[in-house]
């Protein structure tokens, strides 16, 4: 049993593949980037900004700065998708991942994420570090539509 719940977390929780859509997005090409944001993680669990703005079809760099004691991370997902992976980290803690939409940075140290974001909507970002995003560390990303490119 506990092999298979081990398969069923890696499965969901499985890179896609380069350049593959999914619901946020996908994965930027770091010559296309049109802005760096730069994104705070501090042990106060909250982001600095906790809203951001971008265009559909906008590739940005997020630089993200953890200016906390502890490792920090960011996510990129839907709503759904963050609440499901954090209840897998509470029961995995010491699980290991490295997709593209997710950025783990030691205290004092900053990382970075490009991605684009093909679809208008409202996805989020979050640290799915156990304890954090139930403390509140939750950020959102408005895409407002526009060209697709």
């Amino acid at each position: 049993m506990q092999r298979f719940a081990l398969l069923a977390l890696a499965a969901t929780l499985a890179a896609p593949a380069l350049g593959e859509e999914m619901a946020f997005g996908r994965e930027g090409d770091p010559k296309k980037v049109s802005r760096t944001i730069r994104v705070e993680m501090d042990d106060r669990m909250r982001f600095t900004p906790a809203e951001i703005a971008v265009r559909q079809g906008e590739t940005v760099r997020f630089r993200i700065v953890n200016s906390g004691g502890q490792l920090h991370e960011m996510v990129l997902g839907t709503i759904e998708d963050l609440k499901r992976h954090a209840a897998l980290m509470r029961k995995h803690p010491g699980m290991e991942h490295d997709e593209p939409h997710i950025a783990h940075v030691r205290a004092g140290r900053t990382g970075t994420l490009v991605w684009q974001f093909t679809r208008p909507g409202e996805f989020h970002y979050a640290c799915l570090i156990p304890g954090h995003f139930e403390a509140g560390m939750l950020g959102r990303v408005i895409v407002t539509k526009g060209d697709s490119r």
